[in-house]
């Protein structure tokens, strides 16, 4: 079955199926749209009591749902001055060390740094040995993607690509999966170094927004786009740690990308364990004098 699951992504038509699946989650259907939310809710065991409007009638749309803002006290921000925090709800599919331009997909399986933030050798070489986590997003977490640390906007990066799942049976059968899928990429300046948070799209993930621009997929597009920001002055995109940065519609994929010998994992990192945005993630790396 599990072969059948991963051999049916090669040939369904990804695209039409996400367009056509993003068209009804946006759809307002009154009853049904509620009816559709509260099976959602049941089958996926998701915790409304955490959300800003716990009622799903409040919902006029599936993505208005799936996007649910949460109470303000819901995801405190671990206040360590020298501390990151996890940027989404999910759980950690890998993380470690970028050894020679590779990331870690799965067991028996990588894929390269510079394949997935589009090819710019200059900017993947600022990640060299550094360090990479991959936050897998459940239906049933939280769908807005916030920041790790404070840092500023320097570049975004939008890459066409697949649309195959990215739940872990895909991650452990489909090669070079995260680096083939459509994705979203932000560089930002941050006290750690240069930090890169990728946002990868799935199937059925019918939109990719982030706060500074809204949305950038769809359309979907055949070439790579590039966005630069400024560093400081009126138009410059400062974001504080703990902001929302940005949120899928429908479940997916956060990357994140360190230069070497910034930060050092916190000691619960384990590949498996379940993420809470504003939770410890990481820490500056102490100087060795």
């Amino acid at each position: 079955m599990d072969k059948l699951k991963v051999g049916l992504q090669y040939w369904i038509p990804q695209r039409a199926l996400t367009e056509l699946l993003g068209k009804l989650a946006s759809a307002q259907a009154g009853r049904l749209t509620t009816a559709v939310i509260r099976w959602f809710i049941k089958r996926y065991r998701v915790d409304m009591n955490e959300a800003l409007h716990p009622d799903p009638g409040h919902y006029a749309t599936f993505n208005d749902f799936f996007t649910r803002a949460l109470k303000a006290d819901a995801r405190p921000i671990a206040d360590d001055p020298q501390g990151l925090v996890h940027p989404a709800d999910g759980a950690v599919s890998q993380f470690g060390y970028i050894n020679d331009g590779k990331l870690i997909q799965a067991k028996g399986h990588d894929f390269s740094a510079q394949e997935l933030l589009g090819g710019d050798a200059a900017l993947v070489a600022q990640f060299q040995d550094g360090d990479f986590a991959t936050i897998y997003l459940s239906p049933s977490d939280y769908h807005r993607v916030h920041m790790p640390c404070a840092g500023t906007l320097r570049q975004m990066i939008y890459i066409p690509g697949d649309l195959f799942s990215v739940n872990p049976l895909t991650a452990q059968n489909v090669p070079n999966l995260f680096a083939r899928n459509e994705r979203v990429v932000c560089i930002f300046d941050t006290a750690h170094g240069p930090m890169a948070q990728v946002l990868v799209g799935a199937t059925i993930v019918g939109s990719i927004e982030v706060v500074w621009a809204g949305t950038i997929t769809p359309p979907r597009g055949c070439s790579v786009h590039h966005w630069d920001y400024p560093a400081s002055g009126d138009k410059a995109i400062h974001l504080d740690k703990g902001a929302e940065m940005g949120r899928f519609k429908l479940g997916s994929t956060v990357i994140n990308l360190f230069a070497k010998e910034q930060i050092e994992f916190d000691d619960t990192m384990r590949s498996g364990a379940t993420t809470r945005m504003g939770t410890p993630y990481a820490h500056t790396r102490p100087s060795v004098d």
